[in-house]
């Protein structure tokens, strides 16, 4: 398979809503290898989780059975997938047994060459915001090195929004996006560029951009007094996707640009939102980072994050 993705699955309906959504999406494609993991939590304290260093290490009968419901659980997400119309060899399932269930879930996203983690997620209210506190902030904020993404809900549209910003972590969301969907050739892409009345951070010279495309690439295409507008479109094209398929939104002014996002997704019929963020080196400004608003407002949608 070209490209690999993997999804943590625990047997939640949150967890149900990520197989819907992966397989309605890319389905179709068959480049695209279903990586399922499940992870056994050793819980308390005892020593479970030297299973992970000494396989041969005797099990307790708690971990046995916490192991059999996580096995069990992955069966059932196989048989989700296939009864969707995912061919069996396009299928890999693999338990791991760990004491941080998110640190377990990054070790083998940044080990292993996946394209992207993909995890469930609880809708907003109490118990969401419990979850989201855990397993998948977690991830958001330690994994850097994959692309997260993380499905809220129940996702109806099938288009993408990709938020637009003059740095190279933004080109870099549209590449992965390319990549991810240049064997669909019915996926539509929604360029969008939300700017804050409050002001924004400084664009990135055209220098930052020389290492991952080089300076010829940027002298002719890089256009950053347009927020890069073009230069998202032509790493589109170049990626794959059909220039058809391809639409610029007008920029538009908003209070806050995580609710703007999520407002336009909305409008637009967008199903996903996908967002390049800056190195963690990079301070954020006066409000948080958006990226981590529009993930804490998002229902109903699924958020890329990439870097």
């Amino acid at each position: 398979m070209e490209k690999n993705i993997l999804v943590a699955t625990d047997g939640s309906v949150h967890s149900g809503n990520s197989l819907e959504y992966l397989s309605k999406l890319f389905g179709p494609d068959p480049s695209l290898a279903f990586h399922l993991l499940g992870v056994v939590p050793s819980g308390g304290g005892g020593k479970d989780w030297m299973l992970e260093v000494d396989p041969l290490r005797s099990h307790s009968s708690e971990a046995d059975r916490r192991a059999s419901r996580v096995r069990k659980h992955l069966r059932d997400a196989e048989s989700r997938l296939v009864q969707n119309g995912i061919a069996m060899e396009r299928i890999a399932t693999k338990v791991k047994i760990a004491t941080s269930i998110s640190g377990a879930i990054r070790a083998e996203a940044e080990q292993g060459n996946y394209d992207s983690v993909v995890i469930g997620r609880r809708g907003l209210g109490t118990i969401g915001n419990m979850f989201f506190g855990s397993v998948s902030s977690e991830l958001v904020d330690k994994c850097h090195k994959v692309p997260i993404w993380i499905v809220d809900g129940q996702v109806s549209g099938e288009r993408f929004l990709l938020a637009v910003h003059n740095h190279p972590a933004s080109l870099l969301a549209a590449d992965h996006l390319a990549y991810m969907l240049k064997n669909l050739p019915n996926a539509e892409i929604c360029l969008y560029r939300s700017n804050s009345v409050f002001g924004s951070q400084r664009g990135a010279k055209p220098e930052e951009f020389y290492a991952q495309w080089g300076k010829n690439w940027c002298d002719k295409y890089l256009d950053l007094d347009n927020f890069l507008f073009y230069a998202h479109f032509q790493l589109l094209v170049e990626g794959g996707i059909p220039r058809s398929r391809i639409t610029q939104l007008p920029t538009q002014m908003h209070l806050n640009v995580a609710t703007d996002l999520l407002r336009q997704a909305k409008q637009h019929r967008c199903g996903t939102i996908v967002i390049g963020r800056r190195r963690r080196d990079i301070a954020k400004g006066q409000l948080k980072g958006v990226s981590d608003n529009t993930l804490k407002q998002a229902q109903n949608i699924a958020v890329f994050l990439t870097g």
